[in-house]
């Protein structure tokens, strides 16, 4: 098409012309200028329509320099991924004092695997996982027995945990368990 149309041109020539029904036309023209194959233009009040075959032309020759500019990298990356592989082949071929490095190598991490197991067996006996184990356990029994002794207190009415010579946070602390355990119905 060389010359500019308005829509209800279009409108006209393309059912007869192409075959599309009249009440396409629109939406048809409208996804041709989405697609940039045919040029739109306000003037005034009026929308013009055009498309020249030297953009539908150079627009191929653009997409087709790009497709052989993707084509020639992709060759490229061929020929280099290519020399690496060959590159790191080398050294590696199948021979015997290879194969009995690998299989010397397959029963080296067997034997280590087995030895982590069998050093996690012994892990409890490690001095330093006692000592960690031994300090939460004296921390959990002395607020155990902290938290005991003034339950046993609250519970038997004694009149003033600080005249026991309890701090204010534990008291705080056995007032909350207190509440707690009355709120649950074990007192």
């Amino acid at each position: 098409m060389k010359d500019v149309f308005q829509l209800k041109d279009i409108e006209k020539i393309a059912p007869k012309t192409k075959g599309i029904t009249p009440m396409s036309v629109k939406d048809v023209l409208q996804s041709l200028v989405d697609d940039n194959m045919v040029d739109c233009e306000r003037v005034g009040t009026s929308n013009y329509y055009w498309a020249f075959p030297s953009k539908a032309l150079n627009t191929c020759k653009h997409k087709l320099e790009e497709l052989q500019a993707q084509i020639s990298e992709a060759k490229q990356r061929k020929v280099s991924v290519q020399a690496a592989v060959e590159k790191a082949t080398v050294g590696r071929e199948d021979t015997k004092e290879r194969g009995a490095l690998l299989t010397e190598l397959q029963a080296l991490k067997e034997e280590r695997a087995r030895l982590q197991a069998e050093l996690e067996k012994y892990r409890e006996c490690d001095p330093e996982v006692i000592e960690d184990m031994s300090k939460y356990h004296r921390g959990h029994r002395y607020w155990t027995c902290l938290s005991c002794l003034l339950i046993l207190l609250v519970w038997n009415g004694a009149q003033s945990a600080d005249a026991a010579g309890f701090t204010s946070s534990a008291v705080m602390c056995v007032y909350n368990t207190h509440v707690v355990m009355t709120r649950l119905g074990k007192r």
